[in-house]
């Protein structure tokens, strides 16, 4: 496995999780909430760099409805990313001398709600590419053979964040961040921060799973119509 590959996926676990880091401010402050998001959106660009290429394969690219979805997806995500973006430059205590004009409360609610949305577009964006996540793990662990034990321990697990993710949907009342509703229901710093990351890492763990699985049931709704034409012309042979 290349170790510019691995370096890439390296980096892009970082600024995933700089993006949960950073939801947390109220336990950060603002100083490390800022240092945090500049890093992420540095990572960002470094990994629009490296897969420039795709952007050039859009118009000759099949149009399957994997391909199709993960074209929209992405265009979303750069939507959110941009939002995020620009209203982080309008609300920086940084650069509060030149924008602060404009950093009012509306701006800072958009925030949140780019923010929450880039956390569910990135889970969906996760989960287009699980097979080639599950991938890279098996050959670092070095697993090259199927094991039932292993594949039932491990949709286990995957039953057992997803139900955490809908209870953390909940806790976290994200309805309200992604419809940009009033709230007052924030979570509590100081009776646990492990909690909360807890909490995102199961809401992301949620929509990688409904996405993985979809994805697979699109497979296998596509596949089955070819199964039995198959079958069909083989009885007529």
């Amino acid at each position: 496995m290349s170790p510019i590959f691995l370096s890439r996926l390296v980096f892009d676990l970082i600024a995933a999780g700089l993006l949960l880091f950073g939801f947390s401010y109220w336990w950060l402050g603002n100083v490390a909430h800022e240092v945090a998001g500049t890093a992420m959106f540095l990572l960002l660009i470094m990994h629009n760099v490296f897969n420039r290429r795709w952007y050039g394969t859009i118009a000759k690219g099949a149009r399957e409805p994997r391909s199709l979805f993960n074209i929209v997806v992405t265009f979303l995500l750069m939507l959110a990313m941009l939002a995020l973006l620009v209203t982080s430059v309008l609300i920086s205590n940084a650069l509060s001398g030149v924008m602060s004009p404009y950093a009012g409360f509306t701006v800072r609610q958009i925030h949140t709600l780019a923010a929450y949305w880039v956390l569910v577009i990135v889970s969906v964006h996760l989960g287009l590419r699980w097979p080639m996540i599950m991938g890279v793990a098996r050959k670092l662990m070095g697993i090259t053979q199927p094991n039932a034990l292993r594949t039932l321990v491990l949709r286990a697990v995957t039953v057992a964040i997803a139900i955490h993710g809908v209870w953390s949907s909940f806790e976290l009342a994200i309805g309200t961040k992604l419809s940009m509703q009033m709230t007052l229901d924030w979570w509590n710093f100081e009776e646990s921060v492990a909690g909360f990351f807890i909490h995102c890492l199961a809401i992301a763990g949620l929509y990688m799973c409904l996405t993985y699985y979809a994805m697979k049931w699109l497979q296998a709704r596509k596949r089955r119509p070819r199964s039995a034409a198959a079958v069909a012309e083989n009885v007529h042979q």
